[in-house]
């Protein structure tokens, strides 16, 4: 019986397993969107969220941990420079998988798993982060009355 158990074996042992989500995860940060089966998307999906949302907050010890699991250099730049800073708004759900249908040569179900931010077909416009106008010390907001009055009286003048 397997009551609770949630993590697929994928039909390896640790040590095999734990190298193939290692190089698929390292694929993906790389290529942005891989091909593989169904269940191996599934599995790098836990495997992965993890490490982008430590790649959030770029530290050594965040950098030590991903590395842990990674052991690439690249991919670790990759993570926290590009990548940390698209998903840095992205409360989770950093991938999606897509299913694709069978395998011609022994019929297994294959998806395209791929981060969510670097799609701008499929999720819309990629929206930049939007960086807050620093604030000053100076007394005087005339400017930004004057803005918001010529605002109005265009507003005023396209309703009559």
């Amino acid at each position: 019986m397997r009551h609770g158990v949630k993590l697929n074996h994928l039909g390896r042992t640790a040590a095999h397993r734990k190298s193939l989500l290692s190089n698929l995860a390292i694929e993906l940060i790389k290529h942005k969107r891989i091909t593989t089966t169904l269940a191996k998307a599934k599995s790098l999906r836990v495997y992965v969220e993890p490490l982008l949302t430590r790649a959030k907050s770029d530290s050594t010890h965040n950098r030590r941990i991903v590395f842990s699991y990674l052991q690439e250099k690249e991919a670790i730049k990759e993570l926290f420079g590009a990548i940390s800073e698209k998903i840095a708004n992205r409360p989770g759900g950093y991938t999606r998988i897509i299913k694709l249908g069978k395998r011609v040569g022994d019929n297994a179900e294959t998806a395209l798993i791929e981060l969510v931010d670097f799609n701008e077909i499929y999720g819309g416009k990629v929206e930049e982060k939007a960086v807050p106008a620093k604030k000053t010390r100076r007394a005087g907001g005339s400017k930004k009355k004057a803005e918001g009055e010529a605002e109005a009286s265009t507003e005023e003048k396209a309703a009559e």
